[in-house]
Formats: structure tokens, sequence, C-alpha cells
């Protein structure tokens, strides 16, 4: 009996010890990591541009984990290449969601883009923090737009012209997509508001060097100032032929819309200094977020590594959305979600938050000079976080609405003109345009 029990003894004491051993395995037992997609151009004509919000987003995140990561839990992410096409940003943004798993969704620069990622994050009850400035005319439960509305970015450059510049005559230029075509229609209206009409408007086939009939158009109008929309490698042809054509930036200097600290670097700022950007962010802002912020992404990226406000936005969104992580307690998309629009963040550019009401970033405004080293002079702001307003209040949200959709329906449902005969130059287009509400 003795020896039975002793024999049962030993069995106990195993069963025991493996049972511990059972839990302290399971305590030790590494939690999966919470998986985030990164979906920008990493070729294409947009690449000059999206590689840089690629860099901000993973610095980001690389600091996320070097706190500990969240919930317990590291953050891996899964960068996948839009290819600069609408289409391939909707299959990415649908295998991320379905096959990579991921609990949100950081990507796209342009506004066809964007358009085409919607319905998939909206179908999948799902979330893009989407960085880049952008037209507005849109409001989405499934979209947190970090980066500026055109209350934000696009309607006090156009009252800098005006009040500052003085100007009578402005020309408006852009990439022929959804973007720069509602942006320019936003610059009518503000314009007709004030007794002004455009000088004249192009467009530039999107990806395309072919700029030689917008600059054409720009010499022959002769304005004081240009407004330009054009995005990516295309503004290379654009600035070049603007100096071979004798437009100055002494004479008729350039807004650029899209023009930022990295897209100097590739397109030589020797030969746009004197021209400016309107932008909600500079790498020159003087406040001890910024000087820390940059400090970091040049340890990170090396000394010549440049910062720009889509930079700065992308590294917003991802700061805001972990913040909103920690607070909810889990990384489920439906309550992060929630928990988003209670987010605000010491940034680089001053304290950014979420708007509860649409979703979109406070932001303040700055107007900058390029100068011959790759970097800005502020020469107007407003420091004050401006609330974003996404449907100009100069027409009535369902013309907004209609405008847009008449442009996907006109292009035969892309967000991208396919010029099929669509006219490329229109010089003094106020002619045509409508009656409209004072902002």
């Amino acid at each position: 009996m003795k020896r039975i029990a002793r024999g049962v003894a030993a069995l106990l004491g195993i069963a025991a010890l493996s049972y511990v051993g059972y839990v302290v395995y399971r305590r030790v037992e590494p939690k999966p990591p919470i998986r985030v997609g990164i979906l920008h151009s990493r070729t294409g004509p947009m690449a000059i541009s999206e590689g840089s919000m690629i860099d901000a987003e993973v610095l980001a995140l690389e600091e996320v984990n070097a706190r500990g990561g969240l919930l317990g839990r590291k953050v891996e992410w899964v960068i996948v290449d839009g290819k600069s096409d609408p289409p391939t940003f909707a299959r990415e943004a649908e295998r991320l969601i379905t096959a990579e798993k991921v609990s949100v969704i950081f990507g796209c620069w342009t506004s066809a883009s964007r358009k085409s990622v919607k319905p998939v994050v909206e179908e999948r009850e799902h979330l893009l923090m989407y960085p880049m400035a952008y037209e507005g005319v849109e409001q989405s439960p499934n979209i947190v737009y970090v980066g500026a509305a055109p209350n934000q970015q696009i309607i006090p450059a156009v009252s800098w012209c005006l009040e500052v510049l003085k100007a009578k005559k402005i020309y408006v230029v852009g990439s022929d997509y959804v973007w720069p075509r509602t942006v320019n229609e936003i610059v009518r209206d503000v314009l007709k508001a004030r007794g002004e009409q455009l000088a004249g408007e192009s467009y530039i086939e999107f990806g395309s060097s072919a700029v030689e009939e917008a600059v054409a158009a720009i010499k022959k109008a002769d304005p004081e100032v240009i407004l330009s929309s054009v995005v990516g490698d295309t503004n290379v042809a654009f600035y070049r032929k603007l100096r071979a054509a004798g437009i100055t930036p002494e004479r008729t200097p350039v807004v650029s819309f899209s023009i930022a600290e990295p897209e100097l670097r590739t397109l030589n700022a020797h030969e746009l200094a004197g021209n400016y950007a309107a932008w909600c962010y500079f790498q020159s802002l003087d406040l001890p977020e910024n000087v820390a912020f940059v400090k970091r992404l040049k340890a990170r990226y090396g000394a010549e590594r440049v910062a720009s406000d889509v930079m700065e936005a992308s590294y917003n969104a991802v700061q805001l959305w972990a913040q909103a992580v920690e607070e909810a307690g889990y990384d489920d998309v439906a309550i992060v979600r929630r928990h988003l629009i209670r987010q605000s963040l010491d940034a680089p550019e001053g304290v950014v938050s979420i708007d509860a009401e649409n979703l979109h970033a406070w932001r303040p405004f700055y107007l900058g000079k390029i100068r011959s080293d790759g970097q800005f002079d502020v020469v107007w702001s407003i420091t004050k976080p401006i609330r974003p307003v996404p449907y100009p209040q100069t027409r009535p949200k369902r013309d907004w609405e209609n405008y847009v959709e008449n442009l996907r329906v006109s292009w035969g449902g892309s967000w991208v003109n396919p010029h099929f005969g669509e006219p490329a130059t229109n010089v003094n287009p106020d002619a045509r345009a409508a009656p409209r509400r004072a902002p």
C-alpha cells in the first residue's frame, strides 16, 4: 500500500508541476501582434510624394513599439503599393482587410485613390486614416481626415492672394482628376463672392509631362498669381516650362497646394525659390514639439531628410489611432472608431484634435515662401487651430455632392479624367458660372 501511495503522490506531483509549467507558459506566451496596413504609391507618378508618407508612418509605429506597443502587444505593419492607380488602391485595401486582417489602414494621397478605397472600408465597416489635404465635399464614418479641409488650406490661400498680394488676375492649374477640379471650383466660388473672376484654368493629364498647352495658356492670360494643384512628378516638367516661358515668381508667383519639402529635393529648390506653398505645417516652424520631431526624423532616416505637412499628418494619424486603441482597451475597429473622436495630440504643428461631428482634424494654416535651400519662410499664418468645414459654404451640400458625382459620371465612372475629348484649358470660364452664395 505504501508503494502505491508513493506512486500516486509522484503522479500527482508530476501533474502539479505540469500544470504550473502550463500556467507559466501561458503567462509568458507573447500576445499576437496588432497588424496595421500602410497603403501608398511606391511606384508610378505619385511615388515622388507618397514615399515620404510611408517613412513617417513607419517612424510613428516604431515609436509606439519602443513605448511597449499597444495593450501589451507589438504592432506590425504591412506595406502595399497602390501603384498610383485608384483601382489598385481599392483592390489592395480589400486584401489588407480580408487577407492581412489589419486593424486600420493608413493610406492614400490623391482623392481619386481615397474615393476608390472609401466604398471598401465602408462596406467592410473598417477604418482609413487619411493624412492628405483634400478638396472636402466628403464625410464618412469610416474615414478620419487628418489632412486639411478646404477652409484650412484653399480658402486661406485665396484670401492671402487677394489681401496681401492684391491680386486681381488669378489663374488655376491642376492635374486632371477630382481633387484639382473641385479645388478650382472652390477658388472660383471664393473669387465670385469677392467680386472677382478667374483669369483662366488649365488641366494636365494625370501623371503626364505634357505641360506645354497649360503653360502657353498661362502665358497668354498673363495672371498676377497662379494657384497650382498639379501633383506628382508632373511638377518637374511644369515648373521647368514655366521658367523657360519667362514666367518667374518675381512677377507671377505660383502658390502650390501640393509642393512641400520632400518634393523640393527632387524638383530643384533653386528653380522654384520665390514661389509659395499653402499648408498646415512646415519643417521650419519654431515650436519645441516640431524641433524634437525633426530631430527624431533625421535620427531615423539621415541628416539630409526633411519633413513636410503630409509627413507630419501621417505621423499624427498613427499617434492619434494609437491613443484611441489605448483608451478603448481593444484594437477592434468599431470600438476604436468611436474613441477616435475624443483624441487630441500635442503635434509638431501645434494641438491637433479630431472633430466629433465630421471626423476631420482641427489644424492651423501657414503660407510659406520657397527658399533656395529647400525650406520655407512662413510669411502669413493663422496659428489658432481652424475648425474643419468639409463642405464649403459657398454652395449647399447637395450641390457640391452633385458636382463631384457629375465629374465621376462624365469620366465614365472614374475619379480621373480619361481625356476623351475633355477640354484641358478654359480661359475666363466664369461666363458659364451660376450665381453662388457668398461664404
